[in-house]
């Protein structure tokens, strides 16, 4: 009897959500090919330096996906599930704040942490929650029917649930438990033919149609499915060009001549999907919802909290040109990236704004601070490998969201928020929610720490 590691159920689990998806959004699988295709040309053309953030085998299998849930219960439950799959909760995303249309989640993503589990499989899972006791969106009578709503449903079975317990406490599974927590795990995700309630997803569609999306269906599914490219611009030309309609922008930094940091992301446009609904007689009639899409992303280099602050500097700044200059986003934004952005990677790391890991190339390099690092590094005493940034703007997430929305459905700013936090989050899931910056910090110290063992 086969014993399946955690790392293995991963894999395994990232394939079949892939599948899964490829067969209820066929554009996805359109998205993926031209992905490998555009993956496969820019490493033949640029050889080792294409692959400077990944090996081509990691980037073309590497995915994230995203999904949606309701409820405390509902984020507790999946949250046990992906750990099986050994992905944890890394980072707190306030959608609400990022958007200018009604978004009322609160978001983290399950991913591993460690290197190594990164590099046997990256699969990431954004994960949003609803948040209905916001009275921006929410009056109270509307919060009490939707939490009942909420509160009726199951979304992960008892034995869903009960396995992903066991894989958890014995490191993975074996034989018929690993098939049936697979089998039962994706189906979790699977599109649901169950007809919506018409009536009750046009009212919460008025507040927000992501509340419709969570709230107003009796199950959850995939919302969508990200491959990974290393030139998001060819691939959006590519894409468009195959007659597939895009969002407008690609979001996050510029394209330019310097290193790549974070994250850019894009998508194609949700799609109409066939679906059945019941009207107030009871009858069930065919219709469609737009709620799924196909997003894309290229990843760059991790910066520290210095690096964040000065990426959120320029954002603001781009934002102000444009309100006072005009111009595109995309011209505006490169420019202000070759104004306040070092050029190179060595740059970065003689600044304090990017994470690396260290090596030493023959004897063991002194210990030294950044600025002596990149006097290292340039002498060729150490070799600085970038860390990839393996997690998302709020931003970002939002405005691929916002892009996918037919409107900015309604919120009453002058009600008072609710208060979420990374700790409430934690509170929730009850594990603690890894700060991003805190895992990147950790990886560098520790490469630093073995490059220089035995020469202070």
């Amino acid at each position: 009897m086969r014993n399946w590691a955690t790392w293995e159920l991963r894999s395994a689990f990232a394939a079949r959500m892939a599948e899964l998806y490829g067969r209820e959004v066929p554009a996805y699988t359109t998205l993926v090919e031209v992905a490998s295709a555009v993956n496969a040309e820019v490493a033949a053309r640029e050889g080792a330096a294409a692959q400077r953030l990944g090996s081509l085998h990691r980037v073309t299998a590497e995915r994230h996906g995203a999904i949606r849930v309701g409820t405390p219960t509902e984020l507790a439950q999946v949250a046990r599930v992906f750990a099986a799959f050994g992905m944890y909760p890394v980072g707190f995303y306030d959608l609400r704040e990022a958007a200018r249309a009604a978004v009322p989640v609160i978001s983290t993503a399950f991913r591993p942490v460690s290197a190594d589990e990164l590099a046997r499989n990256p699969f990431r899972m954004f994960t949003s929650m609803l948040v209905t006791d916001d009275r921006r969106f929410f009056p109270a009578d509307l919060q009490r029917r939707l939490d009942a709503f909420l509160a009726r449903r199951v979304l992960f079975s008892p034995e869903l649930i009960t396995l992903a317990d066991k894989a958890i406490a014995d490191g993975g599974l074996a034989g018929e438990d690993a098939e049936a927590f697979l089998k039962l795990a994706t189906a979790a995700f699977e599109l649901s033919p169950e007809p919506v309630d018409r009536a009750w997803y046009a009212e919460l569609e008025a507040v927000s149609a992501v509340a419709a999306d969570i709230g107003g269906v009796t199950s959850t599914h995939i919302n969508h499915l990200t491959p990974r490219v290393l030139d998001i611009d060819e691939l959006y030309r590519r894409m468009e060009g195959r007659g597939v309609t895009m969002i407008d922008t690609i979001q996050g930094p510029p394209r330019w001549d310097g290193p790549d940091v974070l994250l850019r992301q894009t998508s194609f446009r949700a799609l109409a999907e066939e679906r059945l609904f019941r009207g107030v007689d009871g009858t069930i009639a065919p219709g469609s919802l737009r709620v799924r899409f196909g997003e894309v992303e290229a990843r760059g280099i991790a910066l520290t909290e210095a690096g964040r602050d000065r990426y959120d500097a320029m954002l603001a700044e781009v934002d102000r040109r444009l309100a006072t200059d005009g111009g595109t986003r995309a011209e505006v934004a490169a420019s202000v990236w070759r104004e306040r952005l070092p050029a190179t990677e060595l740059g970065l790391l003689r600044e304090g704004l990017g994470f690396f890991t260290f090596a030493a190339t023959g004897a063991p390099a002194p210990g030294a601070d950044l600025a002596d690092l990149a006097d290292l590094v340039e002498s060729g005493s150490l070799t600085a490998t970038p860390i990839v940034y393996e997690d998302f703007l709020p931003r970002s997430a939002a405005g691929i969201f916002q892009s996918n929305l037919t409107d900015d459905g309604s919120r009453d700013d002058a009600l008072a928020a609710a208060r979420r936090d990374a700790g409430w989050l934690s509170d929730v899931i009850g594990r603690q929610v890894a700060d991003p910056i805190a895992l990147y910090a950790a990886q560098q110290q520790a490469s630093l720490d073995a490059a220089t063992a035995g020469a202070r």
